[in-house]
């Protein structure tokens, strides 16, 4: 008899891949009933699911409607949305909790939650304005303190963002190139991956053999890219000429100020300058990145490929 696997953020981006993914693998098919939980089960996306797995409404904020989705669940997959203004760490942190909370209460036997780790902690507490970080790493710390088995799921920058922040796309210079620009060296280095393609085959490593993966966090990606990398390849893909340039950090923050709310440009700018000091996962971020790539359940698709498959418009 399968075993129920739930999966919170069904229509989003992690959700989809991972269902996706269990659907289409012959043994994680078998071994596993998907039970999709969205917010919102008459969106278009829910009315898609709705035709291969079973589809059940809940919120974070509804403890009942969790503890009602989560009743006969074996193996839950929790991702959390950002908040963001002043209490953004207590409100995702909470959303975790519940969830964490209602999956013991309910007598399920693993957790794989979607964590980031904590900026501030790894700088010793210089940088504590990245606050999906700070949020997913409390909540990952409380997990991990519950009494039921779990492993982590550290996504580095999806290659979807690419195309959905126009904000941090190249800008057309006065001579015809274009101008990828951030304020720190070119050579800072920076994790991706395909989110709808490969995070399900993260994940499905997990499935497959979760006590092989007790404990452990996928810091996912398919690679690290140098800013310099970055360009290079969007020259290739995009047949334009991309040029990376550090810009002045005020002159950054100025221009995210006039399209973007407090918080978030705070996280962008402490973001960038954490990544260039320490690393997206850290220090150990290029080893930890190679031993999520080679354990993964199937090959990870690079960048190039990626924005050979999904190109990027620059007009």
């Amino acid at each position: 008899m399968s075993q129920i696997l739930a999966v919170f953020g069904a229509t989003g981006q992690q959700g989809r891949s991972v269902i996706n993914f269990v659907l289409n693998d012959t043994e994680l098919s078998q071994k596993y009933h998907i039970r999709a939980i969205t917010r919102d089960i008459n969106s278009e996306q829910a009315k898609k699911l709705k035709k291969t797995v079973e589809l059940v409404q809940a919120d974070m904020l509804d403890q009942s409607s969790i503890d009602s989705a989560l009743t006969g669940v074996h193996t839950v997959f929790v991702m959390t949305t950002p908040s963001f203004g002043p209490d953004a760490v207590e409100i995702e942190y909470n959303c975790a909790k519940t969830v964490a909370d209602a999956a013991v209460e309910k007598g399920a036997k693993f957790i794989i939650f979607s964590t980031l780790p904590s900026a501030s902690e790894t700088s010793g507490g210089r940088y504590t304005q990245i606050t999906p970080f700070e949020a997913k790493a409390k909540a990952e710390k409380y997990i991990r303190g519950l009494p039921i088995k779990s492993a982590f799921f550290a996504g580095g920058y999806f290659m979807e963002n690419l195309q959905s922040q126009p904000f941090l796309a190249p800008q057309k210079a006065p001579d015809g190139t274009w101008i990828l620009a951030r304020p720190v060296l070119a050579e800072t280095k920076s994790p991706y991956i395909d989110a709808v393609g490969d995070i399900g085959k993260v994940i499905g490593a997990i499935l497959a053999e979760p006590d092989k993966y007790e404990g452990k966090t996928f810091c996912a990606a398919v690679a690290l890219y140098s800013f310099e990398e970055i360009a290079a390849i969007l020259t290739k893909t995009t047949g334009k000429t991309v040029v990376y340039k550090q810009v002045p950090l005020e002159d950054f923050k100025k221009g995210l100020e006039s399209i973007l709310p407090p918080p978030l440009v705070a996280i962008f700018v402490e973001g960038f300058e954490y990544q260039e000091e320490f690393g997206y996962f850290g220090p150990d971020s290029e080893k930890l990145v190679a031993w999520a790539a080679e354990n993964a359940r199937g090959r990870l698709s690079t960048l190039q490929e990626y924005l050979e498959s999904h190109p990027l418009q620059l007009v």
